[in-house]
């Protein structure tokens, strides 16, 4: 028996998972929707939907048996509350955003059990369904987050589309995984954004965006990424960035006091300690 699924958000990563889940051998229906009549057509054209639309009262027509939110994360409760009574009643919903906590229960309360948080760690700063890639999942965790309400079917589908797709699943209360991405990928990116920032208010004399190295380059290759994605995914987990970010610019407020009093050593095994954690990353 083959399953029909939604695609909400047909940008880079819903078009992606798309792409993954016919790579990986789903045979059922995938249908779109999104705010962009072009990309409905552009996604059509490159076969990563079927069919697709511009309205979220499409979902009607589609029936479909999964849904999966794919746009920014602030959208998620509006358009949950919109496209509830056109779902079947057996119908599962995930998403692909990277941010839980508070959100995934507010979508239980929507959707009920059969509502399922996802986060796949995988992405590029590209953006739009024409730069999707089918292998994008491979081999890369995907962190489910299931609550004590989460139907135990619904829970084994996700993790079954998942696992089509080439990702590797592992579970995790949505407020630790606000807590653990906030940190490992939240404020990364922010510290990105700002570098971009303080370049800007430095280069009044001269632009100093003509001089970038490899490795000014490789820091900030994030920075390209979707302004609008990033914007909600910060606003959504505010809590949990505002405290990496607190944290880091302690760390830097560190760093700076070391260079301003000239403490050699101490600042040689400051150095040697951020080396050996980021060597340990492999």
């Amino acid at each position: 028996m083959s399953f029909s699924l939604l695609i909400i958000g047909v940008g880079f990563m819903g078009g992606s998972f798309a792409l993954a889940l016919r790579k990986g051998g789903f045979e059922g229906k995938i249908y779109g929707i999104d705010i962009n009549q072009e990309t409905i057509e552009k996604a059509k054209e490159l076969g990563v939907i079927e069919e697709g639309g511009i309205e979220l009262s499409k979902t009607k027509d589609f029936s479909p048996d999964f849904v999966v939110l794919a746009s920014p994360v602030r959208t998620f409760r509006k358009i949950a509350k919109e496209i509830k009574p056109f779902l079947k009643e057996n119908a599962i919903i995930t998403d692909l955003g990277s941010v839980k906590g508070k959100l995934v229960y507010d979508l239980e309360s929507i959707f009920g059990n059969r509502f399922v948080g996802s986060h796949p760690i995988a992405g590029t700063e590209k953006s739009g369904v024409i730069h999707s890639v089918p292998d994008l999942f491979e081999g890369k965790k995907v962190v489910i987050t299931p609550t004590n309400r989460t139907d135990p079917e619904a829970l084994e589908k996700v993790k079954h589309l998942w696992n089509i797709t080439g990702g590797v699943v592992e579970f995790m209360n949505p407020d630790v995984h606000d807590w653990v991405f906030g940190a490992v990928s939240h404020l990364p990116h922010a510290v990105a954004f700002a570098l971009i920032d303080a370049l800007i208010e430095m280069s009044d004399e001269v632009d100093l965006f003509k001089y970038p190295g490899a490795g000014f380059k490789d820091f900030t290759r994030i920075a390209a990424s979707d302004p609008i994605m990033w914007r909600d995914i910060f606003l959504e987990n505010k809590e949990n960035v505002l405290k990496a970010v607190d944290t880091y610019i302690a760390s830097l407020q560190r760093l700076r006091n070391l260079i301003s009093s000239d403490r050699e050593e101490e600042l040689t095994e400051y150095l040697k300690e951020a080396k050996q954690r980021r060597l340990s990353l492999g």
